[in-house]
């Protein structure tokens, strides 16, 4: 680290792609417990750019300019005087405040966890941002079981990939919806039964789902109240839900009612080092081609999560 500015891609207003700009900024310095990464992946997703787009700000007011991404894996650069549990040189991922679109970004103790031996930085950088929402879904709000019955909508996406893999891991049967070129996809992560939703409306053809997870909302999330047994669970990661309605039919419903902790990350972590799951990346973008990381991700059809690859070493 010899300079004391650094590449980074900042966002100045709302607005379509070029908003996106490459820029020359300051290189942070860490407060005393705040930790300096020299990032190595960003992960892509749609909160950014909903974000960038405006779309969010009622719920998540930025001031510009801004970083985007909250998700990332790299090395430890420096730590503040109070940090205790990473030192320098360490792998780490995890989610960060600052941004993660940039050549260095600041975290805490709090929200970083140390890679353990055989995960890759690509797979780590998908873990805040696809496998902890899954996990959430699927454990912290879903409360599955074995031998449940579980409906995960998306189940090629960026969540629904893990989702997928981690409600097999816990020993449920596991119903996907997906397009028709991902079907054979989602069939090879474990789901038991994948429904085309190009060919298939999926509420014609199942129902009494212990839990059905939604990561797509609108008519999807809609015809999923159909589908959800007595007692069972209703789980959006796109919109809140009505507790009166879902009083009226006996289920539960949740909207970031409960998040995945950080033990639950290190749990996925290692599951993904020993190749219990695998992560899918549809696509690895260099940073200064954020632009179309993020018409790829727009288009709605990314398989697995799509990257930005902001430092090679």
């Amino acid at each position: 680290m010899s300079s004391s500015v650094m590449n980074a891609i900042r966002v100045h207003q709302y607005g379509n792609t070029d908003v996106l700009k490459h820029e020359r900024i300051e290189l942070p310095e860490p407060k005393d417990n705040e930790i300096l990464i020299k990032v190595r992946y960003a992960t892509v997703t749609p909160f950014d750019w909903k974000m960038r787009k405006g779309l969010l700000h009622r719920v998540f007011p930025k001031s510009f300019p801004y970083i985007p991404g909250g998700s990332f894996s790299g090395v430890v650069e420096k730590v503040g005087a109070q940090v205790t549990n990473f030192e320098v040189g360490q792998a780490v991922f995890g989610s960060s405040m600052y941004g993660g679109y940039a050549e260095y970004t600041l975290s805490t103790e709090e929200h970083l966890l140390p890679m353990p031996n055989g995960l890759t930085y690509e797979s780590a950088a998908t873990i805040t941002a696809g496998a902890a929402p899954a996990w959430k879904a699927l454990f912290s709000e879903g409360n599955l079981q074995p031998n449940q019955k579980v409906l995960i909508h998306a189940a090629a996406g960026g969540v629904g990939q893990f989702a997928v893999q981690l409600a097999k891991w816990r020993g449920a049967k596991v119903v996907g919806t997906a397009s028709t070129h991902n079907v054979e996809f989602v069939k090879s992560l474990g789901a038991d039964e994948v429904i085309d939703y190009n060919k298939t409306a999926f509420e014609d053809v199942v129902d009494e789902f212990d839990l059905v997870v939604d990561a797509v909302g609108g008519n999807t999330l809609e015809q999923s109240w159909k589908i959800v047994k007595k007692s069972g669970t209703l789980v959006s990661l796109t919109q809140p839900l009505s507790a009166e309605r879902a009083k009226e039919i006996g289920i539960q419903v949740h909207f970031n009612t409960r998040q995945a902790t950080m033990d639950n990350l290190k749990t996925i972590a290692h599951l993904l080092a020993d190749g219990q799951i695998t992560s899918e990346i549809e696509h690895v973008y260099p940073w200064y081609e954020v632009k179309e990381a993020h018409e790829k991700s727009e288009t709605g059809h990314a398989r697995g999560r799509i990257l930005l690859e902001i430092n090679s070493n």
